[in-house]
């Protein structure tokens, strides 16, 4: 069995799924006692999450690349960004090894090609729904249309995110404002929703809402590299 390479601690909330899942994955692929072999490098997530609201992805750039060369030397025969924010940086990363970075974007494109959906609303942090690092690759390398939501709509799932997610804070109240979220956009003719930030699952952990379905990137993510491995 071959080593995933994991860079995480962006938060820790969604770190301890991916550990979850992967290894859940792996003894149902494998069976008996068979688990993940996995080497991590985790962060302090409030560095990382100053330097993201500072705008310096060059030097988050540079601080991701070391760990995934560090992980390469350790043994790591692929790398996961465990975050989807964090793929901003994900060619200055992949620039500095010599194995495999598992995109996150991809792996949420193979979902929706599996569904047949092809208008995307895309939810995650202001800097996924903003940056062009993620709806680039929706739209340019697998031609779907990507909706996200307005500003202030932005500013609320941001701030759920950062101020309550990314600490385990899990508010019904929350959930229904993202709810009433998706629901606008499906009527705008979004037919699937890309739960485009780690911590997200774990507020909607619906398959399906108001009939779409439900994308976990967290999901999509470790089956990607599962199917690797």
């Amino acid at each position: 069995m071959e080593t995933i390479g994991i860079i995480g601690g962006m938060s820790f909330e969604s770190t301890i799924e991916y550990y979850k899942i992967l290894n859940a994955m792996v003894n149902k692929k494998f069976g008996g006692l068979h688990s993940a072999k996995i080497l991590m490098e985790s962060y302090d997530f409030d560095t990382i999450a100053k330097l993201q609201k500072s705008g310096d992805w060059q030097k988050l750039g540079e601080i991701l690349a070391v760990s995934a060369k560090k992980l390469e030397n350790a043994g790591a025969n692929y790398i996961m960004i465990a975050t989807n924010t964090m793929h901003n940086v994900a060619g200055a990363v992949q620039n500095n090894i010599n194995i495999p970075l598992i995109h996150i974007a991809d792996a949420a494109a193979d979902c929706i090609k599996e569904i047949g959906c092809k208008t995307v609303l895309l939810l995650g942090t202001k800097y996924t729904m903003k940056e062009s690092f993620y709806t680039k690759k929706l739209v340019g390398e697998y031609d779907f249309n990507v909706i996200v939501p307005d500003e202030n709509e932005m500013d609320i799932i941001h701030n759920i995110i950062f101020n309550e997610l990314c600490v385990g804070r899990i508010l019904d109240k929350s959930r229904q404002e993202i709810l009433k979220i998706i629901e606008k956009y499906k009527d705008f003719g979004a037919q699937c929703v890309v739960l485009g930030c780690t911590e997200l699952p774990n507020l909607i952990n619906d398959k399906t809402v108001f009939g779409i379905p439900v994308i976990n990137t967290v999901y999509a993510h470790c089956r990607a590299i599962i199917n690797l491995v």
